[in-house]
C-alpha cells in the first residue's frame, strides 16, 4: 500500500525520486522519518542493539548447559511444560528438578522451536537485534542508497544506479 502511495514510478510518483523509494519497500523493510541529519541518524541507528530472544532457526550463540538438580526459577504448575519441551525434570517435594545434566543448545546449532522456548523461559536472550539502514530520501528530491554488510547482494543497488544514469542522459539529451 505504502509503494502506491509513494508512486510505483517517475510517471505516478508523489514526489521526485520517491518511486526509488517504493523499489525498496520489500520483506521486513520499514520507514523512518525524521528532521535530524544523514549522519546523525545512521551514527544512532549504527549505535542501537538491543538483546532479544532467539527464535527457531537462530543460530545459537553459546552453549546452555543445565545441570541436574532444582530448577527455582520454575513453578511447579511449569514443570509439565518443561518435559513437554525436552527437560528431564520431574517434581521432587513441590519443587521442579532436572533429573540429569541437559544442554539446551551447543553453540553453532540451529535452534528448534522447543530450544528457542527453553532459552526464553530461561531468560536467556541470544541475539542482538539492530536495525540496517538502507537508503536515504531527502526533501530535494534526493535518493541515496546507503552500502550495505557484503554478505547481501547489490543486484537493487546496481539496478538503481543503472536507472539513475539513464535519467541523467535523458535529462541531458532534452536540453
Amino acid at each position: 500500500v505504502m509503494s502506491v502511495a509513494l508512486g510505483r514510478g517517475v510517471e505516478d510518483e508523489y514526489r521526485e525520486n520517491l518511486h526509488k523509494v517504493s523499489l525498496r519497500l520489500r520483506g521486513q523493510t520499514g520507514m523512518f522519518f525524521t528532521n535530524k541529519t544523514k549522519e546523525e541518524v545512521v551514527e544512532w541507528f549504527a549505535q542501537y542493539q538491543l538483546q532479544d530472544f532467539a527464535r527457531s532457526g537462530n543460530t545459537a550463540a553459546h552453549t546452555v548447559v543445565l545441570f541436574e538438580g532444582p530448577l527455582p526459577q520454575f513453578s511447579h504448575a511449569m514443570e509439565p511444560q518443561l518435559r513437554q519441551l525436552g527437560l528431564p525434570t520431574k517434581l521432587e517435594r513441590g519443587e521442579v528438578t532436572l533429573i540429569s545434566d541437559h544442554t539446551v543448545c551447543t553453540e553453532g546449532d540451529v535452534l528448534t522451536p522447543e530450544q528457542a522456548r527453553i532459552l526464553k523461559l530461561l531468560d536467556t536472550p541470544m541475539v542482538n537485534f539492530h536495525i540496517t539502514l538502507d537508503s536515504v530520501w531527502s526533501n530535494d528530491g534526493t535518493f541515496e542508497l546507503l552500502d550495505r554488510p557484503s554478505t547481501e547482494p547489490d543486484t537493487e543497488k546496481d539496478r538503481i544506479e543503472e536507472e539513475d544514469e539513464k535519467e541523467d542522459e535523458e535529462k541531458e539529451e532534452e536540453e
